[in-house]
């Protein structure tokens, strides 16, 4: 049986902080009773069976560890009484108590609440690439290890044979094509697969033109393999790493993810590196395209990307500045002595991913990230120590439950400690919990920043730390505007203007280096994943509410522009806040008006706040809840159908990004709302937490 690890070290694993927050998880045959076997595996059957009815795990096996060590009986907590309840104090009190009974019995002993963080689905596959890759994939994973993962990337398959960019997404060529090389690397043959599922991913594949039609990010990873070809893979120079840092194009200046997943691509296009060519590459090339491999135009192919996965479509600029760098740019750049420049390029990104790798004690900044930096790594030295370190900490990204292994983006244990402790100290009943609050309050305390990035750490484009929090553990080290801001609410002597940008704002982990149009020149079809920082409500709430004054006034000028100036909110006629990575308008627009009210703005005195109600108001649906799809994010308005958002705790954990106008012209005029007039339960809770904050007059709209 699976056994979740806290707070443990291991070989080659360095900490800072006795690793708090750390979680691993080990196969134990002898560990747990027959009972409690039992139940998992029913767990996973019944998840199984239902998988495409209920597409999030619960945490089972977490959480029966957690609860059983805490000494918490679950059968106290059930009752099949389904008399009415009269709704007064002291039932509100009593639901309560079960609540946070429940809750503190589901705490880590070092005062976290460890969780799943799955993202999106292609990221289990990168990793196993990268192991495969560097001969390194017996090593790292067991055999029960390969098995879960098989599990979980056959639960996510969708009926068509596909995978989605994430849980509740529609098959995609990058997720489905990476997952099914994924699954071929870990050993599945061609023919196998519950109800025939490789078959069916093949035929999804080929259905929607091959392998070839799948995005840069891909494109590169299936060139690692060896079933690609670098030829089909538009530039991706790494002499623009060579760049002073005053050129808004230097690689340095983009937003943090973007950055540390664009350099180590570069690194890769620019070495070319391919992988060993085993019999099981050679079979790939041709189970994943529908032409012999020798006769694909590699040339053509650089340009092509399936429907489905083209969440940027390509303007002619951007097609014109890749047709230049692959004619003449790219031969040019090879060419001696042109070519020293790529070696001097080539060398200085390996410094600087090896002082990422150090800084961040080998867990990177996320796990897409990490496996691009550890393929690195391997790649300048094999054997070397800094790879067996990025090894070790690869069980930091493994998460098991009852769908199976997966590959989280990261953890967040910070980020959910700080809104537990929040919703824990907002119930009447909080001094019933002082010991729940201590371990947490010795989590936030041990997992504080203590030290800036090593060296002139400004040269490595990176800001300081020192004080900070991260969204995940200390050892990361990436310390995370918000997630300090909550951290430090409370807190007088935070000095926020270390890290606000000018105009009043704050961007997600460090200041803005590079401007909005900036965005014109990525050339990234499938994600909304922006190159350039851009601040939120989220964001700004935070620092309003964790600060006594300073830049307070900056702060809510721009809530009000963020409000104001987007052309969405016009053509919507509503005033709500936008956000990018799948919770959207609701949460966006409740930190926003979080943000203001702790300066005393309110429904009686703030324009901003009545136009936010407005919106709210707007979207109740007439059983008097609200639900929000996560294609919000996509088409840029509120759409009500199946109401995704990832599960709860992926909500929580995400962060929400506001464009501007500048970023903003891709926007349709749709509302639709969920068949059947339903509601969501979270998106209902955002809502009405935003319109109590705001002190909005109660009305027969809200008294639903």
């Amino acid at each position: 049986m699976w056994k979740l690890k806290i707070a443990e070290g291991g070989p080659w694993i360095k900490s800072g902080n006795s690793n708090i927050g750390r979680e691993t998880w080990e196969f134990d045959q002898n560990f747990g009773s027959t009972e409690e076997k039992e139940a998992v595996d029913s767990a996973q059957e019944e998840f199984q069976k239902n998988r495409f009815l209920m597409r999030h795990s619960s945490d089972i096996l977490a959480r029966m560890q957690l609860a059983k060590e805490n000494n918490f009986s679950f059968d106290l907590q059930r009752t099949n009484d389904e008399t009415p309840v009269d709704i007064n104090p002291n039932t509100v009190s009593e639901i309560l108590r079960k609540a946070l009974g429940y809750f503190s019995a589901i705490q880590a002993h070092d005062g976290h609440w460890p969780g799943d963080f799955p993202g999106p689905l292609f990221t289990t596959a990168t990793m196993i690439i990268v192991l495969y890759v560097t001969e390194s994939l017996s090593i790292t994973l067991s055999s029960e290890h390969r098995k879960e993962i098989c599990r979980y990337l056959y639960n996510r398959q969708n009926i068509d044979g596909g995978w989605g960019l994430h849980a509740e997404g529609e098959s995609s060529m990058l997720s489905t094509a990476l997952n099914y090389t994924a699954l071929r690397l870990l050993g599945e043959s061609v023919d196998t697969g519950p109800d025939m599922s490789m078959p069916k991913a093949r035929k999804w594949i080929h259905d929607h033109g091959g392998a070839t039609m799948i995005p840069i990010l891909g494109k590169v990873w299936l060139s690692v393999l060896g079933v690609f070809e670098w030829s089909g893979v538009n530039p991706i120079p790494p002499e623009l790493f060579l760049l002073p840092s005053l050129v808004p194009i230097q690689p340095g200046r983009l937003w943090s993810h973007f950055r540390m997943a664009f350099i180590p691509m570069s690194y890769l296009y620019g070495k070319k590196f391919v992988g060993p060519k085993t019999r099981l590459v050679m079979s790939l090339r041709e189970e994943l395209h529908i032409h012999p491999y020798r006769k694909i135009d590699w040339k053509q192919a650089r340009k092509l990307c399936a429907k489905e996965d083209v969440y940027n479509p390509h303007t002619w600029l951007q097609e014109c500045l890749s047709d230049c760098l692959y004619s003449f740019g790219e031969p040019f750049l090879t060419q001696w002595p042109i070519s020293y420049m790529r070696k001097k390029a080539l060398q200085q990104i390996a410094e600087f991913l090896k002082y990422e790798d150090e800084n961040s004690q080998y867990i990177c900044i996320g796990a897409a990230q990490k496996a691009l930096s550890m393929l690195c790594c391997w790649i300048e030295n094999p054997n070397s120590d800094a790879f067996k370190r990025h090894l070790a900490r690869v069980a930091d990204f493994l998460w098991v439950g009852e769908d199976g292994m997966k590959v989280r983006v990261c953890a967040g244990q910070l980020w959910d400690v700080a809104f537990a402790v929040q919703a824990i100290l907002a119930c009447d009943i909080a001094e019933e919990y002082k010991n729940t609050l201590k371990k947490a309050h010795d989590f936030i305390k041990a997992s504080q920043i203590t030290d800036n990035p090593s060296g002139d750490f400004s040269r490595k484009y990176r800001h300081i730390s020192k004080g900070g929090w991260a969204f995940q553990v200390a050892d990361q080290g990436w310390q995370v505007s918000d997630c300090t801001a909550e951290a430090l609410k409370w807190v007088t002597r935070f000095n926020p203007e270390l890290i606000q940008n000018p105009n009043g704002g704050y961007g997600t982990w460090e200041l803005a280096r590079t401007y909005p149009w900036m965005e014109v020149c990525s050339r990234f079809h499938f994600t909304c994943m922006s190159s350039v920082p851009h601040q939120s409500s989220k964001r700004l709430h935070c620092f309003v509410r964790s600060t006594l004054g300073i830049g307070r006034m900056k702060l809510i000028n721009v809530l009000g522009e963020l409000q104001n100036s987007s052309r969405s909110y016009r053509m919507m006629m509503a005033h709500g806040q936008f956000g990018s990575w799948g919770i959207c308008f609701t949460y966006g627009t409740w930190f926003a008006i979080e943000g203001l009210s702790a300066v005393g703005q309110s429904y009686g005195n703030s324009t901003c706040i009545r136009k936010a109600c407005k919106f709210l108001l707007s979207k109740q649906l007439c059983n008097g809840g609200w639900g929000e799809s996560h294609l919000s994010s996509r088409t840029k308005v509120i759409i009500h159908r199946r109401l995704y958002l990832f599960s709860f705790v992926l909500s929580c954990i995400a962060a929400t990004q506001f464009k501007r106008l500048s970023a903003c012209s891709n926007y349709k005029q749709a509302y639709t709302n969920l068949d059947g007039e339903k509601s969501h339960i979270v998106n209902t809770a955002w809502a009405m937490l935003a319109l109590m904050k705001a002190g909005q007059v109660i009305t027969y709209l809200t008294v639903q």
